[in-house]
């Protein structure tokens, strides 16, 4: 019953539809008690002799009367509790949900997608069959259990404690296997988990097990996973099947007890034969609080399994918070960017030590370096992936440091493209109006032209209409690149970050596409992260990282000059691009 106690928060705000749930449930249990009390009393008008045509009408009406009255009543509690319940998990799937967008990408790659995803669709809807079945269970059992009671003890209370001495060994055997059900219905479903995971990752990687030709054994893995589920879900029906019978076996044992002592009752006159028929009807309507009583134990240990599973997913506290008073102005101005040390957290050495940069409006940044070497983590400090901490540094655009901006300003704020773009399966139009999806059609032509997509989706069957396979599929590398670039021109945002963006694009579009950056971005701040020197060769300023730290910083020219990394690596990519282009060094 625990998860009832975790959800008080839900039941007080929708305390009206659980009160008048309640009470149409009450009110149709009491219906169920009419008719045991009407064959007891027509039995015993039949047996003296006593029972007229009209009284038998009018007895006959009170029950059509009591079925239509109970009838209307059941379905309104029906509908009211269950609608309390589905809007429960439509709640739980929106603060999941809420939670996922919160986290940090360190969340993602400590959990599996597919464990986050079984969070959301079976452990969801356990709690609601728990608020929905498992509230309906506990009343009804209590409700119609404690009426049908008093209605026994009204007959014969003697009786009526005969038929409650198996009720004991009811409590404990459901004690028992309530908590055996809890146990393993947790392992159940984090065995769903794994397997729901695992199939996550062999849609997501389809192409890289066929290409590799491990259909086979990831069938094999599959199916070992797949048998796990099974095997642990056979645990729980192991648990599941034990509650009829005991219930049946103990409600026999009452039944037993009541008919034989309700006889001798009757035979010593302390009992009529009406209320013997009448009484052992009312241990028949028994019979179903008993049951549901087991199986409320069922439903809200299961519930509460999967409550706790969600609960320890929505008291993770993002890494990234917001401030309590944030800006909501996007801000515009020089970026300044000053991080002393920054760690990511649980590693051993600082990912980026003493930088100092300072870029004013409209100008361009080229950040280039090693791989590994500190330059995607600038940027990710930049989109507020990770905070610097504040006695280590900061970020400010405009002076206005980008803690201090509410999470959707930053967004609108400063526009990130990164080397592996998401598109989803949707149309091209609407991959590139991700951001901003009431944008017109001339809008979003101009910023595929600006990412020197326009040529392409010309050539495509259906133009900007063409629909986009998941996560972009059926486009070539350099396309999925152009899109997300467009979709961040769409924004206009103050700051345009590209974390080698461009790498899958051939020379000659890059030169296009970075013609069109300086020419529509004046006034606008931009960040280019690169491998190729090309990419970065007409920046106002250019940084190049080494283990974290800025080792050589200038101009293209100054660069070249210094005869350092940057020279080095300019030099070799002109040389292979010129051989790759079928000329021969001089």
């Amino acid at each position: 019953m625990r998860v009832l106690f975790d959800l008080g928060w839900y039941i007080r705000r929708h305390a009206w539809a659980y009160l008048v749930g309640v009470a149409t449930l009450i009110l149709a249990d009491l219906t169920s008690l009419v008719p045991p009390r009407v064959a007891g009393v027509v039995v015993d008008a039949i047996t003296a002799g006593t029972l007229t045509v009209r009284d038998l009408l009018l007895w006959l009406g009170l029950l059509l009367a009591t079925a239509l009255f109970g009838y209307g009543v059941r379905y309104i509690w029906r509908v009211v509790l269950q609608g309390a319940a589905f809007r429960l998990s439509v709640e739980l799937r929106d603060r999941l949900f809420l939670q996922f967008s919160r986290m940090s990408p360190r969340f993602y790659q400590e959990r599996r997608i597919g464990d986050l995803m079984a969070h959301a669709t079976n452990d969801v809807q356990a709690v609601e069959a728990a608020m929905n079945d498992g509230v309906l269970l506990m009343i009804d059992s209590v409700v119609m259990g404690g009426l049908t009671l008093a209605a026994m003890a009204l007959i014969s209370w003697p009786l009526t404690l005969v038929a409650l001495l198996s009720l004991p060994f009811m409590a404990l055997a459901m004690q028992r296997f309530g908590r055996a059900v809890h146990d393993r219905f947790e392992e159940a479903q984090a065995a769903f988990s794994d397997l729901n995971d695992r199939v996550h990752e062999n849609l997501t990687g389809m192409r890289v097990v066929k290409a590799f030709g491990q259909e086979e054994a990831e069938k094999r893995t599959f199916t070992a996973l797949s048998d796990e589920v099974v095997r642990k879900n056979l645990r729980v029906a192991q648990v599941d099947a034990l509650f009829e019978p005991t219930i049946q076996a103990i409600v026999g044992l009452a039944f037993l007890l009541a008919v034989g002592v309700g006889a001798w009752f009757v035979v010593r006159g302390s009992l009529t034969f009406g209320g013997l028929t009448a009484f052992a009807m009312y241990l028949g309507e028994l019979i179903w609080p008993m049951m549901a009583f087991g199986f409320l134990f069922n439903v809200m240990q299961r519930g509460s399994a999967s409550y706790d599973r969600i609960r320890q997913l929505l008291e993770v506290a993002p890494e990234v918070a917001e401030d309590p008073q944030p800006i909501a102005t996007p801000p515009q101005g020089d970026l300044r960017i000053s991080v002393r040390r920054f760690t990511y957290p649980g590693a051993d050495r600082p990912a980026l030590r003493d930088v100092e940069i300072h870029l004013p409006r409209g100008a361009t940044l080229g950040v280039v370096g090693r791989v590994g070497q500190g330059k995607s983590t600038l940027l990710r400090l930049l989109v507020r992936e990770f905070d610097v901490d504040e006695d280590e540094g900061g970020i400010w655009i405009g002076g206005v440091p980008i803690r201090r901006l509410a999470l959707t300003t930053l967004r609108r704020t400063v526009a990130y493209v990164a080397q592996e773009p998401f598109l989803f399966s949707a149309t091209l139009a609407e991959n590139v109006a991700f951001g901003r999806p009431g944008a017109s059609r001339a809008e979003i032509e101009r910023a595929v032209a600006l990412a020197a997509l326009d040529e392409d989706v010309a050539r495509f069957p259906k133009g900007y209409d063409t629909l986009v396979g998941e996560r972009g599929v059926t486009l070539s590398g350099g396309q999925k690149q152009r899109i997300a670039l467009a979709r961040a021109l769409l924004l206009d945002a103050e700051v345009l970050v590209l974390d080698d963006a461009l790498s899958a694009v051939d020379g000659r579009t890059e030169a296009r596409i970075l013609a069109h950056l300086r020419e529509n971005r004046a006034g606008r701040t931009t960040v280019i992260s690169a491998h190729r020197m090309t990419a970065v060769e007409h920046a106002d300023e250019i940084v190049v990282f080494e283990d974290g730290a800025i080792r050589e910083r200038g101009r293209h020219g100054e660069l070249l000059a210094a005869g350092g990394w940057y020279a080095r690596m300019y030099r070799r990519q002109k040389l292979e691009a010129y051989v790759e282009e079928g000329g021969e060094p001089a």
